[in-house]
């Protein structure tokens, strides 16, 4: 349950501006978490999590974890060397790539803040994503098609 929990708030404060805890925490409400105050504190000391300022003299929770903007380049460029091809069965994208890359290019897309994709299992040239919904999966598709692009 803890890290269901901290995957949702990492996916909460990538889409929103979050201040306060409390705002936090009603965000995990509404996503069906029930938690206490000192929960939501603990999880964000575990989660590294910081302020930053985020526009109009307010401030707004970040991951210290996030990976430099060097490092996602180096993550899009394995993605791209090793992808071959992509399609979609409903809520489910199938990715082809080199053979013997699946692992590295299904790695590089967990670093990539895919928050659409659930979970995945590589194979040796395949990639299996389990992702939220048909709609996640077209826009999921349209965000990797457009990094394969030269």
């Amino acid at each position: 349950m803890k890290s269901k929990r901290h995957a949702k708030i990492l996916e909460i404060i990538s889409k929103y501006s979050i201040e306060t805890q409390e705002e936090l925490s009603e965000r995990l409400e509404q996503e069906g978490f029930h938690v206490a105050q000192a929960t939501v504190s603990r999880d964000i000391r575990e989660l590294k999590l910081t302020k930053v300022p985020g526009g109009l003299g307010r401030q707004k929770y970040i991951s210290l974890n996030e990976n430099p903007p060097d490092m996602s380049e180096k993550y899009i460029r394995v993605f791209r060397d090793g992808f071959v091809s992509m399609d979609m069965a409903q809520n489910i994208l199938v990715i082809r790539t080199v053979s013997g890359m699946a692992m590295a290019v299904a790695a590089a897309l967990d670093t990539m803040d895919c928050h659409e994709i659930v979970g995945s299992i590589a194979g040796d040239d395949t990639i299996m994503c389990a992702v939220r919904t048909v709609e996640d999966t077209e826009i999921l598709m349209e965000r990797l098609r457009k990094m394969t692009e030269p």
